[in-house]
């Protein structure tokens, strides 16, 4: 059962969730706008105690109605309020025009733009467009946004940052940097990905009192995936086990020039739980790769014959780490192609996949794909920067296309399966932005596979650990300057969360 507050919606999910709050469970607008004010003016108060100057920006739609709520409960708390509108409240309709109303009731009258000193504000609030935006906003929303900016004052977005895509995550130009974001009803899932985390800052969630139910309506959300997916997947061992219990991974990859990938994949795999751990590489890179972690196995192979009977007897495989795009590569990719076990497919691996003619073929089954967004591009023959924009779109389609799960890297890392379900990671930061973490991420999933997981929680349950490990790493080493195997060293602590 997934929690209520990590189910992701898009705008247009939310506005149907809001319906079925209304019509569904007779819920009045006016209520729900109430209670939705009520939550960003209690979460402001809670974040900053010390602020008592509060300016509140409002816009003409509902979202500036919610601005209105927050304004006059802060006169009636004593504070010392001001309201800059961009539309004349006397000209609102609805519940935005009630909220409004009720604020001038209560001693409220409007500031007009422009505000000659919004810095002197304490805190400053961004209840100007909301979730139905789908273009850079312009005129005096864009002047008021870029004032907000400079202003040098903690920022509260109501429901999402003003010019932040709800669906996307993607900031046009300009778009309100918060320092919390309030959201309702149900969490947008631009707010987790792509520019989403750097723009809303602190994200809090409230459902505003409405029925789980409501949220039960649209059964095509996806999920924000926490720590908590660890307990759920990898039980407490039994004491009565061996290595045998924990499964063999066969890792392959490691041209000339990058012998240190396929080595961090494999010990990371070793640190992810798995029991025996084989790595296939160049011959003169096994003595290497063997002697800075003896705990490997590591084969040097010319020809794919031996790494085609080696599948036979194991339990997962990881293929593409360094893997290059030689001949050598080639070869030992086919008979990767072909293997009988579940397979993560990294790095050039997905980018010999890519050049298939039959792009409709294999993968099939048990596969996981783990590409960044340039690779993610290659195999959807587009470039990279449409993928970021429209991150978890891109995934879906990539997971249709290829039958496989799939794990798009990077900001709000993005996991989808065939079937159209996803999840998006909020942990990591970007200190893991440096050579070799993919390679770790992929020995991460690879062993879970190996340990007996299905594609879809290896990967949710790889993708979390990495990024949990990878923010214990910058807590401790800060971001600036972190390796991959700091990464790897912290593994068995996110992976053992009751020892």
């Amino acid at each position: 059962m997934v929690e209520q507050a990590h189910r992701l919606y898009t705008a247009a999910q939310v506005r149907r969730l809001d319906e079925c709050a209304i019509q569904g469970h007779g819920i009045p607008g006016m209520e729900l706008m109430e209670r939705a004010g009520r939550s960003v003016f209690d979460a402001a108060r809670e974040a900053f105690p010390e602020a008592r100057r509060w300016l509140v920006f409002c816009g003409g739609g509902n979202n500036g109605g919610d601005g209105y709520i927050v304004a006059r409960l802060a006169i009636d708390a004593g504070m010392e309020v001001t309201v800059c509108p961009l539309k004349d409240p006397g000209s609102l309709q609805g519940d935005a025009a009630t909220a409004a109303h009720r604020w001038q009731e209560a001693g409220g009258r409007p500031a007009p733009w422009p505000i000659a000193e919004p810095a002197d504000n304490d805190l400053v609030f961004d209840a100007l467009l909301g979730t139905g935006l789908d273009r850079a906003p312009g005129g005096i929303y864009a002047e008021v946004i870029e004032a907000v900016n400079r202003a040098g004052a903690p920022v509260v977005a109501v429901d999402i940052p003003s010019g932040l895509n709800a669906d996307t995550g993607v900031a046009f130009q300009p778009a309100v940097r918060a320092d919390l974001t309030v959201t309702f009803i149900g969490s947008k899932r631009g707010l987790f990905t792509a520019d989403g985390p750097d723009y809303a800052g602190l994200v809090r969630y409230s459902t505003i009192e409405t029925p789980d139910s409501v949220r039960d309506s649209e059964p095509n959300s996806g999920i924000l995936i926490h720590q908590n997916v660890i307990v759920q997947c990898l039980p407490r061992r039994l004491r009565n086990s061996h290595k045998g219990s924990y499964g063999w991974l066969i890792g392959v990859g490691s041209d000339r020039g990058m012998t240190g990938a396929i080595r961090l994949c494999g010990e990371a795999a070793l640190r992810s739980g798995a029991g025996k751990v084989t790595l296939v590489t160049r011959p003169e890179h096994a003595a290497l790769v063997n002697l800075a972690c003896p705990e490997l196995m590591v084969r040097g192979m010319d020809q794919p014959g031996p790494l085609s009977e080696l599948l036979e007897q194991a339990d997962a495989l990881v293929a593409g780490t360094g893997l290059g795009q030689s001949e050598w590569s080639r070869e030992l990719f086919a008979a990767c192609m072909d293997a009988p076990v579940p397979v993560v497919l990294d790095a050039d691996g997905l980018n010999l996949l890519a050049g298939q003619a039959d792009r409709a073929g294999t993968p099939r089954g048990r596969w996981v794909l783990t590409p960044h967004p340039a690779e993610a591009g290659r195999l959807l023959d587009c470039s990279a920067a449409e993928v970021q924009q429209d991150r978890v779109t891109a995934a879906q389609r990539l997971a249709e296309q290829r039958a496989a799960v799939v794990v798009l890297k990077g900001c709000g890392t993005v996991v989808a399966d065939p079937d159209g379900r996803y999840a998006i990671c909020p942990l990591g930061n970007p200190g893991m932005a440096t050579a070799g973490t993919g390679d770790v991420l992929s020995g991460v999933i690879g062993a879970l596979l190996a340990q007996g997981l299905d594609c879809w929680a290896a990967a949710t349950a790889g993708v979390v650990a990495h990024a949990r490990a990878g923010d214990l790493a910058a807590a401790e080493l800060g971001e600036r300057g972190m390796l991959a195997s700091d990464i790897t060293r912290r593994l068995p602590a996110v992976l053992n969360p009751s020892a």
